[in-house]
């Protein structure tokens, strides 16, 4: 076995943990920035928050790593490949 596939299937690193969930909670806001500068949205049309609550997880991850952050429960998974951060 290659390197590369020990490391595929091995149980992600606290790094790659804390790397992933930081790429994640960057696109949550980038699109809830995006979703709020929209038309119809801006402060002169008395604006509101956007609704996005989940996000396809950034792709540049392995999807264990995905997993183990909704097993620590850092993350939620709605289903249909969407991720939400957990509601408190």
């Amino acid at each position: 076995m290659s390197e590369h596939e020990s490391s595929a299937s091995s149980e992600p690193t606290p790094e790659e943990l804390r790397k992933a969930l930081k790429a994640f909670k960057k696109r949550l806001k980038l699109a809830r920035l995006d979703d709020e500068s929209g038309l119809g949205h801006g402060a002169t049309s008395g604006g509101r928050s956007s609704g996005i609550v989940a996000i396809m997880a950034p792709n540049q991850y392995r999807k264990a790593i995905w997993d183990k952050l909704v097993e620590q429960g850092r993350l939620e998974y709605t289903g249909q490949g969407l991720y939400r951060l957990p509601t408190t």
